[in-house]
């Protein structure tokens, strides 16, 4: 029986070093991407400017000032790091902006852009610097993605200007930043 957890272990050992592994070369590639994506990126990023950052009541609608929002009264809750399959609500999106995320906006975009920004997203899930990924009707095949009074809308998916974006901005909000 020794033997048997033995090979158990030895099993869970070699799992472990391929994940690790594997998620060696995610970051590997997302940041060669970064590099790809850098000098195009100024150009292409929409600058809104910063609504605050107040708190209302949990529940309290609030009108945006940009669509999606950048900035902004908002809950005292938030949307954490994750890959959503619902949307979540904008007050607390604009929440999550605040900590340093990066929320991504998602329709119907091809199946090669969802894959690559679920993966992202598995390599960024601080609550300070994190991303959120959810959907939202209406984009299409496009994307969108947020930081605070930031935007950068992709009509076409270019995995290096979102790159370029998530590693320019994530981890840079108003109300703790980490990077």
């Amino acid at each position: 029986m020794p033997w048997f957890w033995g090979g158990v272990g030895v099993l869970g050992v070699l799992l472990g070093g391929f994940f690790w592994w594997q998620g060696q070369q995610s970051a590997a590639g997302f940041d060669a991407l970064v590099d790809q994506g850098k000098p195009g990126l100024q150009a292409r990023v929409v600058t809104h400017t910063d609504a605050g950052r107040g708190h209302i009541n949990i529940g309290s609608p609030v009108q945006y000032a940009t669509d999606p929002p950048t900035s902004g009264v908002h809950w005292p809750n938030w949307t954490n790091p994750g890959f959503y399959e619902r949307p979540e609500p904008k007050e607390k999106l604009v929440h999550a902006l605040e900590h340093g995320n990066v929320v991504i906006y998602y329709d119907q975009p091809p199946t090669e852009a969802l894959n690559q920004v679920r993966s992202w997203q598995r390599l960024f899930t601080g609550q300070w610097d994190g991303l959120v990924v959810v959907p939202r009707q209406g984009l299409g095949q496009a994307l969108e993605l947020t930081a605070w009074n930031r935007l950068l809308r992709l009509e076409t998916w270019d995995a290096a200007l979102a790159a370029a974006f998530i590693d320019a901005y994530r981890g840079r909000g108003p109300e703790n930043p980490v990077r």
